[in-house]
């Protein structure tokens, strides 16, 4: 039986235009993910991996070409559908995990769960589902300023999964945390791929990379697969 698939990009192009100058970000890009990869998209700064990120993620659209994410096209879409299918199949994960400091580690993960409307019994078994997931029941009540870096962190992951999105979008997901703690949240990503989750990481560091299952490079606004030499 073959592999569903997640998302397309076909022929994906994203200008920008400064002082009547045109500057080609992306160039005809490809790219399929089908349900339950572990992917790394690598580039190194000012190569368009943000850019391709910000078009996975439904925070910007393509100058031109096709995205198609679980059967929508993307382009058509206007600013509320983006801001539906975003809430809906989209779990961002970001380096500086933008937490709501003043929600204990419950109430940031639950935030998503209001936003879908889920009646509260069932936020309260979504949101210790995920805690749990994390390893973070006993920090529930905690604050923010209260937790380690990795433990913001794996609050993030438990946001991000809450509302059981089609994609783990994760930026950089390491890039504020020591190596072991690191480590540690690679792990965890490890594990909720193995649980299904389809997981999309982008990073400049070879060696976080090397964790996933494949490997996209972007250089210049151009992708390309391979193993890497340098990890």
């Amino acid at each position: 039986m073959e592999e569903k698939t997640v998302l397309s990009m076909k022929d994906i192009c994203k200008n920008y235009y400064t002082g009547g100058e045109v500057q080609h970000v992306l160039k005809n890009v490809d790219l399929t993910v089908k349900k339950g990869e572990y992917l790394a998209i690598l580039g190194p700064s000012g190569s368009g991996k943000s850019t391709l990120m910000n078009i996975i993620g439904c925070l910007d659209i393509p100058t031109s070409g096709e995205y198609v994410l679980e059967g929508e096209e993307i382009g058509d879409q206007s600013e509320a559908d983006l801001s539906r299918i975003r809430g809906q199949e989209i779990g961002f994960i970001f380096q500086q995990y933008f937490l709501l400091q003043k929600q204990t580690a419950y109430e940031n993960v639950e935030l998503p769960l209001v936003y879908a409307n889920l009646p509260e019994r069932k936020r309260r078994e979504r949101v210790e589902e995920c805690l749990e997931k994390v390893g973070l029941t006993d920090k529930m009540d905690y604050y923010p300023n209260q937790l380690s870096g990795g433990q913001q962190q794996r609050v993030a992951i438990a946001r991000a999964v809450a509302n059981h999105p089609s994609i783990l979008l994760a930026d950089e997901p390491t890039g504020a945390l020591d190596q072991k703690t690191g480590s540690q949240v690679m792990d965890l990503f490890q594990s909720l791929n193995e649980a299904g989750n389809t997981i999309i990481m982008i990073t400049h560091d070879a060696k976080i990379a090397a964790h996933a299952h494949r490997i996209v490079r972007i250089l210049d606004g151009v992708i390309s697969e391979g193993a890497i030499e340098d990890a």
